[in-house]
């Protein structure tokens, strides 16, 4: 119960924090969509943020949080704080030699890069030299959010959670007055966003600083790499998580290569759905797995296989739990939701519509997206980075196959589809291979919240589906009321979702809400 708890409570953190920034970023997309709509503009951007988005998560969020965490928390928990301390000093100034490094070849490759990865775009005129430019002004965000990942490792391990997720609303305050204050500005008034997104970085990172103090954290330079044993743990477990990530990042990329292919607008319209997506998975899903893996490490390290299997079993089901009305309402809220904060300005009717089934198509892919995230996060409290990463070569292949067959007679639907379809099989295997290595985890204690969850989204999603028909969504305007309406629909589908798992007695829900309550009570 107590592990339980500490999953719990640190999800619920973040998941507040994350909400404010999701809140942001959805604002941020409303502002991007009105003012530049989709299309020339807004593709070159898209893509061009892809690149430093991408390297970003290849040596910042993804492989170095994989490999540092459960390395730092050994450390921290096990010798010292002096020790964990000086392996925070030695792991900071090689990340910024590596980023300095990094950042100097993206800039100088950014042309070459920028044809290989939106190859399509090279028979619009000036698409391809706007992407180039937008690339390189963006490029050093790299460095900024990969620092910005070790400093957030570090005070989960520390167990803070809150102003470290809090920090990508800074990121989208940054972009939005940017837009706003310096669109005119420029010749190209995108260049805004760029500028942007180089504020949002160092806003994000310096935002930390005020919590390392508190933890009584001070950096310093320190080169003393080859006497550090865990150092070169955490570069050796990071090699093969840098490839996972890199193949998981190069789905995305197939996926918007294939789309400069397609007609004008078509990269516009799976990034605003995958932006939508991303809001729930981001809120909870993220949340989640980032909260479990210091506990999981922790166990790991104090040999407790049996919580191990305890914390990844209740870390699944909260998934589930969450992840099945998540689903049903992404898809009957997806045209509502752009037809209240996007369609206006250059976003017209035709670009709601492909958004809005671009983000049904993608929206199955929640569950799966979950299980991917918490079967990663296990692996790398095993120090397992390999296995994912296998994993995802073959789900790269599976995208990249099922991509080519799809866009052809459903053009950008087809790449959403083919990413979701890829994501299941993703999670299928990881979770497959993960029995071998901790046991038995799922079963009947995971089969039965699952079922009966089911009748709860039915109900909910009838409601849902009742409420949202008493507005014409294809009209632009009548914010008040659709705001109203939409509103109203997700406040009572979340009731009634809680209300009939409860009626079903589904444990987990119960459990949830006495934990987060006893939370509430302890601080009041």
């Amino acid at each position: 119960m107590a592990a339980k708890g500490k999953i719990a409570g640190a999800t619920l953190v973040m998941a507040l924090a994350t909400s404010l920034s999701r809140v942001a970023g959805l604002i941020r997309d409303m502002v991007v969509a009105r003012i530049f709509g989709a299309g020339f503009a807004t593709d070159a951007f898209f893509m061009a943020f892809t690149i430093p988005n991408l390297l970003r998560r290849f040596f910042g969020e993804g492989a170095l949080t994989a490999a540092f965490v459960p390395t730092f928390s050994e450390v921290f928990h096990r010798r010292s704080r002096e020790e964990a301390q000086q392996l925070a000093n030695r792991c900071a100034t090689l990340l910024l030699l590596v980023m300095l490094v990094i950042i100097g070849l993206g800039i100088a490759l950014s042309p070459w890069v920028v044809q290989g990865i939106g190859f399509g775009f090279g028979a619009i005129e000036g698409k391809l030299e706007l992407t180039d430019q937008l690339n390189r002004l963006m490029f050093p965000y790299i460095g900024l959010v990969s620092l910005l990942a070790l400093l957030t490792g570090i005070l989960n391990v520390h167990g803070h959670f809150f102003l470290p997720s809090l920090s990508p609303l800074f990121l989208n305050l940054a972009m939005i007055f940017s837009a706003l204050l310096f669109g005119q500005s420029f010749e190209q008034p995108i260049f805004a966003l760029a500028i942007g997104v180089l504020l949002g970085g160092l806003l994000q990172l310096l935002l930390q600083w005020p919590v390392l103090f508190r933890y009584r954290i001070r950096f310093r330079f320190d080169f003393r790499f080859r006497q550090d044993p865990s150092l070169r743990r955490i570069v050796t477990l990071m090699l093969p998580g840098i490839a996972g990530v890199a193949i998981y990042q190069i789905n995305v990329i197939v996926s918007r290569l294939l789309a400069s292919f397609l007609p004008e607008g078509s990269v516009s319209y799976l990034y605003y759905g995958q932006r939508l997506f991303e809001f729930p998975q981001g809120i909870f899903i993220v949340s989640l797995a980032q909260a479990a893996l210091p506990l999981m490490s922790r166990q790991v390290a104090e040999d407790d296989r049996q919580g191990l299997q305890d914390s990844l079993r209740f870390a699944l089901t909260l998934i589930t739990l969450f992840s099945l009305p998540a689903i049903v309402g992404l898809i009957l809220c997806a045209k509502p939701i752009y037809s209240l904060f996007f369609l206006a300005g250059e976003f017209d009717l035709s670009a709601l519509e492909k958004t809005a089934w671009a983000l049904i198509c993608y929206a199955p892919g929640l569950l799966f997206v979950g299980y991917s995230r918490i079967a990663a996060q296990t692996y790398y409290a095993l120090k397992d980075t390999r296995t994912p990463v296998l994993v995802s070569f073959w789900t790269l292949l599976v995208n990249v196959l099922l991509g080519l067959g799809l866009m052809i007679p459903f053009a950008h639907l087809g790449l959403a589809s083919a990413l979701t379809l890829s994501s299941i099989f993703n999670a299928l295997v990881l979770l497959g291979l993960l029995r071998r290595k901790v046991g038995a985890f799922w079963g009947g204690c995971l089969w039965r919240p699952l079922l009966k969850s089911l009748p709860a989204c039915v109900v909910m999603g009838g409601c849902v589906w009742w409420i949202l028909g008493r507005v014409d969504w294809t009209l632009s305007g009548h914010s008040l009321e659709k705001g109203v309406c939409l509103f109203t629909a997700v406040a009572i589908g979340g009731m009634l979702y809680l209300a009939v798992c409860s009626l079903l007695r589904v444990a987990e829900v119960r459990e949830g809400l006495n934990l987060l309550r006893r939370k509430k009570n302890r601080r009041d």
